[in-house]
């Protein structure tokens, strides 16, 4: 008799596609932080110091009232700095500014994303892409009895991005009533940005579809020449009124300050929803930690703010020209070069069998230590089901998170798995 039969109650939780790869890994002795592997599947920055970034925050000082409970959205103040800081980067000159009220903070991203999804109404129309982050699978999936959920694919020829005409399209033919999605994409690095971003929120506001905009990785950019940007991304720059647009703008301290380990997050939108939002945790989560909000307060310094992600975009622009030239020299090729995230979706349908597959690849770049993500776990399928063969089963998930020197040693290996191969 399996476990399974033990407890039939208990449903059969599948992996996220980074933790499935850790688990294989482990089977072979990898551990969070071994020396000898090199974790090219990995979904966080790497976490030390850097050159140009200010010193790594490692204590925080604590009040006596940060051992209570705190508010369900965050404290006043830990929300107020949010806001000024939404208000600083995109909205300067505008008459509509964000407030305390326009936050709710999370303990983490993800957290944050299921508080969202939690408040969505019965019967609500709700569009997702594919491919895209590989956790909108189970929130949505946690909702299928009650929500309507919209599925659309992206195309290669437009390098795995949604173009404004088609969101809009889909919106206005399938009655879309919320489109939730991960701006720079996780996994393929596109990002909407410019127009099309402007385009995006005018769609939303016209239409009054819900925009959950999930930047994580707002503040890895990079120009079309590969070198960083001058600073990040979000439809924050494009919302005409922040308490009237349907625009709601997911971000934290994950990805674009390297402080993973913090889960801190937050949502940015009009007071009504975030009001809603907040109700939602009560259930869900009960609010966040305040010594880690005590913590991100340091971290949102203006000064400090400016200077980490600056010294990030330069860092990680100099690990993405990296991995896109050796890649490409091995006969992986990306679909487009991407202008965000840390992440490189590139094709292996070229290499030799077995390796154009996305599984075997994996595992055989396991042998020599080294870890990637196969890109079927990025098709995102709530309902359990696809009507055609796996669409990304020769795509795979590069992260240039790791150190510089990690990610060349896995490079190095990776060639080694395709030159015996050949």
């Amino acid at each position: 008799m399996s476990v399974n039969d033990d407890f039939p109650m208990i449903r059969p939780v599948p992996y996220m596609g980074v933790i499935w790869v850790v688990h294989e890994a482990s089977k072979l002795g990898f551990w969070n932080g071994h020396p000898d592997w090199c974790n090219l599947g990995q979904g966080q920055p790497e976490v030390g110091d850097m050159e140009g970034a200010p010193p790594r925050i490692k204590s925080v000082t604590m009040k006596d009232a940060d051992q209570a409970y705190g508010p369900l959205g965050g404290s006043d103040e830990m929300r107020e700095i949010i806001a000024s800081t939404y208000n600083r980067l995109y909205r300067r000159g505008m008459k509509s500014q964000y407030t305390a009220k326009n936050i709710s903070f999370a303990g983490g991203g993800r957290l944050a994303l299921t508080r969202l999804f939690a408040t969505f109404a019965d019967g609500s129309r709700v569009l997702y892409k594919s491919p895209d982050y590989t956790a909108y699978e189970d929130y949505l999936a946690y909702h299928k009895a009650r929500l309507t959920l919209v599925p659309v694919m992206t195309r290669e020829e437009d390098g795995f991005s949604l173009p404004p005409d088609a969101l809009e399209a889909c919106i206005r033919r399938q009655n879309i009533n919320a489109y939730v999605f991960s701006n720079p994409c996780n996994p393929t690095g596109e990002a909407v940005m410019g127009k099309d971003l402007e385009r995006y929120v005018e769609s939303a506001r016209e239409n009054k579809c819900l925009l959950g905009c999930d930047e994580f990785y707002s503040h890895f950019i990079y120009n079309e020449d590969g070198s960083p940007a001058s600073g990040p991304v979000s439809a924050a720059a494009y919302v005409e009124d922040v308490n009237k647009d349907p625009v709601l703008l997911v971000d934290g301290l994950t990805k674009s300050h390297r402080y993973p380990g913090w889960r801190a997050g937050w949502i940015a939108g009009p007071e009504h929803v975030i009001e809603m939002v907040n109700r939602a945790a009560s259930a869900l989560d009960g609010g966040p930690s305040l010594i880690v909000q005590r913590a991100a307060m340091e971290a949102l310094d203006p000064e400090r703010y400016h200077q980490e992600t600056t010294a990030m975009r330069r860092g990680f622009a100099k690990k993405r020209r990296l991995m896109l030239e050796r890649l490409k020299a091995m006969g992986i090729t990306p679909a487009a070069e991407p202008r965000g995230t840390f992440y490189i979706w590139a094709t292996i349908r070229d290499l030799p069998a077995p390796l154009n597959d996305g599984d075997a690849f994996f595992h055989a770049c396991l042998q020599e230590k080294v870890m990637t993500v196969p890109g079927r776990f990025f098709d995102v399928r709530p309902l359990g089901v696809r009507d055609i063969d796996e669409p990304f089963g020769s795509w795979v998930r590069f992260s240039y998170g790791p150190p510089e020197a990690v990610v060349e040693t896995g490079l190095s290996r990776i060639e080694k798995v395709i030159a015996q191969a050949r």
